[in-house]
């Protein structure tokens, strides 16, 4: 590796995965000498630097000087070099063969031998505002506008690389031994830069890391790494359940590296045809003007070169559940409004128009599901009907990324191993169809010689998506709004402890369909995880509940799942954990969103 120190970066564990730490801070005073003296300005003029962002791997520092306003990115050493390196050279090459609006790079650092002991890189402050605080004021006309023109961009991507043939090889920019900014030609895939290979322990797994010559190649080591990690966790494992949940882990992934050969060829050449992708392109990463036109489109941290199958998804924007019904404000609850949000506000300052969160989540269902049709038939208009065959041919491979994404983690394991048993046995299903649905088996009655028939696999059908008022409010409640994510999610704390220690579990919990246990009580069910706590089933109706939490991995799967009445009473939660061994009670009431209480042994 080019430049191995990992100084001032520590790793956690939160329960979902390892989680980048700062061990000592930027100074910012190094960081304005920094800035001074890659823009040129002397200490007699003002240069003001402030912390404009936090990053999940780097810092971002507002600079406002005589030069203009900047942007300072400071990073962790995740891949030492080859973040910062990569990220240089995208931005340049995007800027020089696209229209994207993209940053300038004034001056960057990829080493840590500076005064400031971190990689950095310097570049100019896009204009506008995040599109993420500007889409519910949006217009139908100026949102299908923004989708048209994102279009635009995938298909400049597509098309950016050698003699506009995109690239060949998987990686990124700007990484491999020979890369050097200062030639004419347009530089190759080396090493990808992904959190995928650089989190936590797996920067030191030795697995093959690129440029991969094959989708093939890629996903080999992807699962190298999960099938590494667990085998490690499988020879620490101190439980039956981290024995059981490693195990499953492993199952799963050996069952996919199967599975790679049968649909991506294992012998490409010359190397597979990729393009550009950037998989990030939310409402957070496109910046607009008041008109809602594109002023900016940023987070090309980690951006690579992948296969063109890639490229054939919805932007990130885009993708969500669907809605075909625009949702009627009316029919809605009444809030009190929340002021307008800032440029610097988050998710919890957004302007809510006196209405409920369940209403914008409903109403962001609503545009994704329209606009995705005006996406395609963008890019329908820009690339032929080439294209959407493309699209066709390309769904079996993203779910089956899908499916390695999720292997390893703890969320679906279990329908993630439905689906690739369907796959192998011919039956071609999309991926969140079983994992929203699950997959159930039938068994007919023997025949007539004595044998059984063959077992009729069906879906589960989601009840109806449209609440009854009683439904919205528990909603209103349990529901965080990440407006344009796609994800809403509420966060769930339990403490559990002794007189001598306390420890907490938290986790998110993500809505899915609405069910009914009877017809006159309406409920909800949430699905989500629990670090250290699975198989949980949460009931609140009109009277007091015990709950029960057992710590369960032999489905291999970490899920909570709830179902909601209107709580009117307090709910007393059981946690059992290592079959019983130890029992915690606590008691609480789920009316506010988030269950925050602490527990005594019981």
């Amino acid at each position: 590796m080019r430049h191995p120190t990992r100084d001032g970066l520590a790793w956690d564990d939160n329960g979902l995965g390892p989680v980048a730490r700062w061990t000592r801070q930027p100074d910012i005073e190094a960081v304005e000498r920094v800035c001074r003296r890659a823009l040129n300005i002397n200490h007699t003029v003002d240069c003001n630097v402030h912390l404009h962002a936090n990053g999940e791997f780097s810092k971002l520092y507002a600079v406002d000087s005589i030069r203009g306003k900047h942007i300072i990115r400071i990073s962790l050493p995740v891949d030492p070099g080859n973040k910062t390196l990569g990220e240089v050279f995208t931005l340049r090459l995007v800027h020089r063969m696209t229209d994207i609006p993209v940053p300038k790079v004034i001056a960057w650092d990829e080493t840590v031998n500076n005064e400031l002991g971190f990689e950095w890189l310097l570049m100019e402050m896009m204009p506008g505002r995040l599109a993420y605080y500007r889409w519910r004021k949006m217009t139908d006309t100026q949102k299908e506008i923004l989708t048209k023109r994102v279009a635009e961009f995938h298909t400049q991507l597509l098309r950016c690389g050698n003699l506009g043939q995109g690239f060949r090889s998987i990686g990124t920019l700007g990484t491999g031994p020979n890369a050097d900014y200062n030639t004419a030609v347009t530089p190759s895939p080396g090493p990808i830069v992904d959190s995928v290979f650089f989190s936590g322990p797996r920067s030191s797994y030795p697995v093959a890391r690129g440029p991969f010559e094959s989708s093939h190649d890629w996903l080999r080591a992807y699962l190298d790494l999960i099938i590494t990690e667990h085998t490690n966790a499988l020879a620490k494992a101190k439980t039956d359940d981290d024995k059981e949940h490693a195990e499953m882990v492993l199952r799963l992934a050996r069952k996919l590296l199967r599975m790679v050969h049968k649909i991506f060829p294992s012998l490409v050449f010359p190397p597979e045809h990729t393009v550009l992708w950037h998989d990030d392109l939310s409402l957070k990463n496109l910046l607009v003007d008041d008109n809602g036109r594109i002023t900016g489109a940023i987070g090309w941290e980690c951006v690579s070169t992948m296969p063109r199958w890639m490229a054939c998804q919805m932007p990130a924007f885009l993708r969500g559940a669907s809605r075909k019904q625009k949702p009627s404000r009316d029919s809605y609850t009444n809030l009190a409004p929340r002021p307008s949000a800032s440029s610097t506000s988050d998710e919890d300052h957004l302007d809510n128009e006196g209405k409920t969160e369940l209403y914008w989540i409903h109403l962001m269902e609503y545009d994704q599901t329209r606009l995705r049709e005006v996406y395609q038939s963008r890019m329908t208009q820009l690339l032929g009907p080439e294209w959407e065959k493309d699209v066709d041919e390309a769904r079996l491979k993203v779910d089956f990324l899908g499916a390695v994404s999720r292997c390893g983690t703890q969320f679906y394991p279990v329908r993630v191993e439905q689906w690739v048993d369907a796959i192998d046995r011919k039956e071609f299903i999309s991926l969140m169809q079983v994992l929203r649905t699950g997959i159930k088996k039938e068994k007919r009655p023997a025949t007539p010689s004595g044998n059984a028939a063959p077992s009729k696999v069906h879906y589960e059908r989601p009840a109806s998506s449209t609440p009854s008022r009683v439904q919205q409010e528990i909603q209103r409640h349990e529901r965080m709004h990440l407006a344009g994510s796609g994800n809403p999610t509420a966060s769930v704390i339990f403490r559990t402890g002794s007189p001598t220690k306390t420890a907490a579990m938290t986790g998110s919990w993500t809505p899915s369909r609405p069910s009914s246990v009877n017809s006159h009580r309406p409920t909800t069910s949430w699905r989500g995880s629990v670090s250290g706590v699975s198989g949980a089933h949460l009931e609140t109706p009109q009277s007091p509940v015990s709950v029960h939490v057992r710590r369960r991995s032999s489905d291999g799967i970490s899920l909570t799942s709830l179902e909601l009445p209107n709580p009117k009473s307090p709910v007393n939660v059981h946690i059992r954990r290592n079959s019983g061994s130890t029992c915690v009670s606590t008691t609480s009431s789920i009316v506010s969103g988030t269950t925050n209480s602490s527990s005594k042994l019981g």
